[in-house]
């Protein structure tokens, strides 16, 4: 089997639902149904593997890089994908790794989570809510989630003061008793760069926080000081009982090998629109497990990425969660998911793992601009 063409197809926006104010740096999130873009790597034997959109010009060199080679040689693939297609905004060359990925399932004849070695039938995602918002109105989003059966929630917590933070915990487990697993994001692996809602935290803050939130049953603190802190956030870890999250960002398995060895975190969330794709996010999910900690990836972009990380927590027994963005009514997953004719849905607070081959979701060709 040959690669033949690599093609890049936009998508009809089904209207602009509204924009939030998220909690880490950066612009307004601009929210929409469908619209954005998915890359199509097409092959002699008449399969194509899809994944997300990427630039006009990374299409051009990727076509350079891939046409007339063997779609199923991978991993020799991913590391050409690395050195060659960085860069171009947020995602680079990671839709040509997943959608060789897809490729390799359709080939098979099977989704990737077989071909990752099988697993689970369904995950737990968990809302990864976008504000940082008050108590009050967190405590009814909270709520809300839990009437719609959600298991687990993440909240953006960098307020002001400790007291507002620990608030927002206090209100949200109120609202929503022992039905929820409550983690929390504090957003401060970047709060040094441009800015962002809220407060910067020094080791004092985090410290102080984590052992308020250890005590409010919370099951992870994420990203609670600067990215490359690694020596404090180490030193905060074996500080407290509570488990500390991150990684989001960093990029290479040496960043990771380095975390793991010094026992920085205890989940690690490797992102795959970071990291060139999932090939690399495998390989960090073996190192996190000879460690003995979970890994529970970043959201993976919103939508085709998040199937791929679908499969690849299915497969992993040290992946207890799956993060899905989600802070309705705007910031609502549905939005995304809707470039899909067929796409997976929370029901009953799990999310089950498409069954068709490869990635197991087709985009609804009513959206693919002609």
């Amino acid at each position: 089997m040959k690669i033949t063409d690599i093609k890049l197809h936009r998508l009809k926006s089904l209207g602009t639902v509204g924009e939030l104010v998220p909690a880490w740096p950066g612009a307004s999130m601009r929210f929409t149904r469908g619209g954005g873009a998915f890359v199509a790597i097409e092959t002699d034997a008449g399969l194509t593997g899809i994944g997300p959109g990427a630039g006009p010009a990374l299409v051009e060199r990727a076509k350079e890089l891939l046409v007339g080679e063997n779609p199923l040689r991978v991993e020799r693939h991913a590391e050409q994908i690395a050195h060659y297609l960085r860069g171009d905004g947020y995602g680079g060359g990671a839709g040509f790794d997943i959608a060789l990925w897809d490729l390799v399932g359709k080939a098979m004849g099977e989704p990737l989570v077989n071909v990752f070695g099988g697993g689970d039938a369904e995950v737990i995602p968990y809302a990864s809510l976008i504000q940082l918002s008050t108590p009050e109105e967190r405590a009814e989003q909270a709520a809300r989630l839990a009437a719609d059966d959600w298991q687990a929630i993440k909240l953006r917590l960098h307020h002001a003061t400790i007291a507002e933070d620990i608030e927002t915990v206090r209100r949200v487990r109120e609202a929503v008793g022992d039905t929820m697993t409550v983690m929390v994001d504090a957003n401060q692996a970047q709060s040094a760069t441009p800015w962002q809602p809220g407060v910067r935290w020094d080791f004092v803050r985090a410290l102080t926080t984590a052992r308020e939130l250890e005590q409010l049953g919370v099951y992870w603190l994420e990203e609670p000081l600067p990215r490359y802190a690694f020596d404090d956030i180490a030193r905060l870890n074996d500080s407290t009982g509570l488990r500390i999250a991150g990684g989001e960002n960093n990029v290479g398995l040496h960043e990771f090998t380095r975390m793991l060895q010094g026992n920085v975190y205890d989940v690690l969330q490797p992102e795959s629109m970071v990291l060139q794709g999932i090939t690399t996010l495998r390989r960090i999910a073996t190192l996190a497990e000879a460690f003995g900690k979970s890994c529970v990836p970043h959201h993976g972009g919103g939508d085709i990425g998040v199937i791929a990380h679908l499969h690849l927590v299915a497969s992993w027994s040290h992946a207890p969660y799956m993060e899905l963005l989600h802070d309705p009514p705007i910031g609502d997953y549905h939005h995304r998911f809707a470039m899909f004719a067929d796409g997976p849905e929370v029901m009953d607070g799990v999310m089950r793992v498409p069954e068709a081959p490869g990635l197991g979701i087709e985009i609804d060709p009513d959206l693919i601009d002609p």
